[in-house]
């Protein structure tokens, strides 16, 4: 694979002592017992070097093809990072009970741009962990190259998909693109406009303007 490539991807993902922590394959969680009912299981649409992925993955799919597998180790470097001891932090009980929030250890709280879990809570004093859960961590991944998507509609869909707009009509011509779908929160508009822009291409021409149409249904 090559950067830029748009690829649909199988992977099953475990730490170190082998248990499961994410993977695209049903029928292995169904087997395994940890089958999640409000999770999607198929194989992911993305970008090779775009950051749809952590380095450690990118890096690997550069020396697979379409239909190859491949078992390999990522280090805390090419994965979530090392862990920070001043993500640990001291938060005010207060600021709990303005969310409506009991805290508890081991509970998992979002305060907006950062989400934690709360490693003590006592006499007033609430020590919350905002590191990655998998900071640290070795991860072990198992990889399969499903697809290339080489059509560019289909590209287009497929960056739709990675971000959960399922609901599109797409319109596309040199130079242009023009996306219709339900109302989209202008950050990944934003987003998907820069990811077009630097990726797609009709008949060998980049698209330099993408046009979003919003649909408001009653």
């Amino acid at each position: 694979m090559n950067k830029g490539d748009f690829i649909r991807i199988n992977y099953i993902a475990r730490l170190e002592s082998g248990e499961i922590f994410d993977l695209t394959y049903e029928d292995i969680a169904k087997q395994q017992n940890i089958y999640n009912p409000k999770v999607i299981y198929r194989p992911i649409p993305v970008v090779v070097g775009a950051g749809f992925v952590i380095k450690g993955i990118d890096n690997a799919l550069l020396d697979m093809n379409t239909g190859s597998k491949k078992g390999f180790a990522i280090s805390p470097e090419e994965g979530f990072g090392q862990r920070d001891p001043k993500m640990v932090r001291l938060v005010p009980k207060r600021v709990f009970k303005d969310n409506n929030i009991e805290p508890r250890p081991g509970l998992v709280v979002d305060f907006g741009q950062l989400k934690g879990r709360v490693q003590s809570a006592s006499a007033g004093r609430i020590m919350v962990d905002f590191n990655n859960p998998l900071a640290g961590k070795t991860l072990k991944y198992e990889l399969e190259v499903i697809e290339k998507i080489e059509e560019p509609e289909k590209q287009v869909r497929a960056l739709l998909e990675f971000y959960g707009v399922n609901k599109a009509e797409i319109r596309l011509a040199e130079g242009e693109a023009e996306i219709e779908t339900p109302a989209l929160p202008i950050e990944l508009k934003n987003r998907l406009t820069k990811l077009i822009i630097e990726y797609i291409k009709v008949n060998d021409a980049t698209i330099k303007k993408v046009k979003f149409v919003e649909v408001f249904e009653k």
